[in-house]
C-alpha cells in the first residue's frame, strides 16, 4: 500500500527574548503568517494527514496548531512528539517506523538541521528532480516536503522514498 509522508519544518521562530530556553521560543510574526498559509495549501491540495507527529518545542506546537486550524482540527496522540525535538535523521526514522500501518499519510513537524538531513537521506530513485534540487538547496522554515513510498512504516529506510513535491511559504505569498 502506498504511504505518504509530509515533512513540515516549524515556521519562523522569535529570538526576541534571549532569556528563553531554545525549546520555549515562540513563533515570530512571520511564522504566524506562514504556518496558516501552508495549512491552507495542504488543504487545497487534499494532503490531509491521518497521523501527526510534532516536536514538543513551543514553535513546532504553535506551527501545528495554526496548520491544523486550516485543515480541520486534529488531535495529537499522547506522546506523539516524544524524541523529536532537535532529532537526528536516525531518530526521525525510528519515530516513523513506529507509526501504525493503518495511517496512509503522516505529517511530521520538526526542526533543522535534522529535518533537512533526514529529507535528503530519505529521497531515493524516482524523486522529482526539480523538487529535490530546491529542497537540497535550502529547507526553510514552514517548508513542506512530500514523499511517497510503497511498503510498511516499520520497514521505511533511507533512500527508499520518492520526493514528489517541495513547497515553500514564498511560493504562496
Amino acid at each position: 500500500m502506498m504511504k505518504e509522508l509530509l515533512l513540515l519544518r516549524h515556521a519562523k521562530s522569535s529570538w526576541d527574548d534571549p532569556s528563553l530556553a531554545d525549546v520555549e521560543r515562540p513563533l515570530a510574526p512571520r511564522g504566524r503568517r506562514a504556518a496558516p498559509r501552508m495549512g491552507r495549501e495542504l488543504a487545497r491540495r487534499g494532503w490531509l494527514p491521518d497521523r501527526v507527529l510534532v516536536s514538543p518545542a513551543r514553535r513546532a506546537q504553535q506551527t501545528w496548531r495554526l496548520v491544523a486550524a486550516e485543515i480541520g482540527r486534529m488531535e495529537l496522540a499522547p506522546g506523539s512528539g516524544e524524541g523529536l525535538y532537535m532529532a537526528a535523521p536516525e531518530q526521525l526514522l525510528a519515530a516513523l517506523q513506529k507509526i501504525p500501518e493503518k495511517a496512509a499519510r503522516v505529517l511530521l513537524v520538526g526542526h533543522n538541521p535534522g529535518m533537512e538531513d533526514f529529507a535528503s537521506r530519505l529521497a531515493g530513485d524516482g524523486s522529482e528532480e526539480d523538487a529535490l534540487e530546491r529542497m537540497r538547496e535550502k529547507f526553510p522554515t514552514a517548508a513542506v516536503a512530500r514523499f511517497a513510498f510503497d511498503g510498511r512504516w516499520d520497514a521505511l529506510s533511507f533512500g527508499q522514498a520518492r520526493l514528489l513535491d517541495f513547497l515553500k511559504p514564498r511560493d504562496f505569498s
